[in-house]
């Protein structure tokens, strides 16, 4: 049954509730417009909860953790624990232990490239990759290639925006036991796709194969149940789901994690150092060299306390409601294409789009002059892009602070610019 347009606009969640809780939301743009960011596929917004977390820390109880027996470093590592075990009922893992902090999600799949696959990974092997994937997913991997000698597969995607499921099958029957590692995006950051991350990671399973996926487009937006995936590895970052920047989680399977050498080497990751070599310490710390992202980790903890308690299906249900609004706005537009899968209910809340005769830059400077922050270029995404013959594309990214009058003021801009922009007989076309 298809929705009517005015139940288009209705959700669960109620984002006006929550728009006080971000105090950047409240700012004019240098145009002197309202903030209207629907940029969050590149980096989310942040309410006070995790302000106040961070800022708490550095004026209360900051030290180093795991280091001192005085007050400070045991509150520190106490907080900085504690935010290990949030993340870790966050994704359902069997043990805190399978969480590691790293400094984001390109820093996760390196660490993965660089310790699991130099040890597993030979020149007659193939890494199996998918058509749209970011470049935090791919450039490890070519790295990897120029290492071992293996080889980088990639499954070609349908006119509909997805994987081409018959292809991928047929990648998968040509070289079998040779793919090594598969390694794919819950959400695609450009097309908004949805994949079927269990079955997926199943049919990798059948041929032997290990299981990366990059959920940074995946967490901040719907419940993330490792067991249930079954991956051996999980990546996302925190500053995509409200927490801040130089921090991610790299999930990894507690046996596989066991049996990987350390990526970094130093203080923290060891258990004794001599003149002659040195052993590891236990997972977590194995991983964790240096100094951690000590107020990082306890800002994530506080970011995933948040959208927690706003709750992760009502996030996915209120972008529902934005992508499908954005979609039928930007349908009316003439010479648009949208990008990606046509059913919103396949996405995630994200819509790219492209349009004849106007650069994706261009467009997102005279959106920026009516307060609307939206992204362009390749989204660090260029095979994708080459893929589907185009250099560049726009995209509007939601939220759970998001409204349907700022989707209506998007669509809105996006139709003033390309008025704006329209070849010159087509506007004295337009005028008769």
């Amino acid at each position: 049954m298809t929705e009517s347009p005015s139940s288009l606009s209705k959700s669960v969640l109620n984002p006006t509730l929550y728009r006080p809780d971000f105090p950047i939301l409240g700012r004019q743009t240098n145009s002197g417009a309202p903030l209207v960011f629907l940029d969050n596929g590149a980096s989310t917004q942040r309410p006070h909860a995790v302000i106040d977390a961070m800022s708490e820390c550095y004026s209360k109880y900051y030290a180093n953790v795991h280091r001192g027996i005085h007050t400070l470093s045991e509150e520190s590592t106490d907080r900085y624990e504690q935010a290990r075990r949030t993340v870790a009922r966050f994704l359902n893992a069997a043990s805190e232990v399978e969480v590691l902090f790293t400094a984001g999600t390109t820093a996760a799949i390196n660490t993965v490239a660089r310790t699991w696959g130099d040890q597993n990974v030979g020149p007659d092997d193939y890494i199996l990759l998918t058509m749209m994937e970011h470049h935090a997913n791919i450039v490890p991997w070519h790295q990897l290639s120029e290492r071992t000698g293996c080889k980088v597969l990639f499954a070609k995607l349908n006119s509909e925006g997805q994987v081409d499921q018959e292809h991928l099958d047929s990648l998968w029957q040509q070289y079998g036991q040779q793919i090594k590692m598969f390694a794919f995006t819950a959400v695609s950051n450009v097309l908004g796709t949805i994949t079927p991350v269990a079955a997926w990671v199943q049919q990798a399973q059948q041929h032997g194969a290990a299981t990366l996926v990059d959920a940074a487009q995946a967490a901040p937006h719907m419940a993330i149940d490792v067991r249930q995936w079954d991956a051996d590895f999980v990546i996302f970052s925190g500053h995509k789901l409200c927490g801040p920047t130089g921090i991610g989680v790299l999930y990894g399977r507690e046996s596989i994690l066991d049996a990987m050498p350390p990526f970094l080497g130093g203080g923290a990751m060891i258990n004794t150092v001599t003149t002659e070599g040195f052993t590891t310490a236990a997972l977590p710390d194995k991983f964790e060299a240096g100094t951690p992202p000590i107020v990082e980790a306890i800002g994530l903890e506080a970011a995933i306390d948040y959208i927690s308690a706003v709750g992760l299906e009502a996030i996915h249900d209120h972008e529902q409601v934005l992508t499908r609004r954005a979609h039928e706005g930007l349908a009316g537009i003439e010479g648009l294409t949208i990008l990606g899968p046509q059913d919103p209910a396949l996405k995630g809340g994200i819509v790219s789009f492209v349009f004849p005769h106007i650069h994706a830059h261009d467009i997102a400077q005279w959106l920026d002059t009516r307060g609307i922050a939206v992204r362009a270029g390749h989204h660090c995404a260029m095979p994708l892009h080459k893929d589907l013959g185009i250099s560049a594309s726009s995209r509007a990214s939601f939220y759970l602070y998001n409204t349907v009058e700022e989707v209506d003021s998007f669509v809105q801009a996006v139709s003033e610019v390309t008025q704006k922009f329209a070849p010159t007989g087509r506007k004295r076309r337009r005028r008769k």
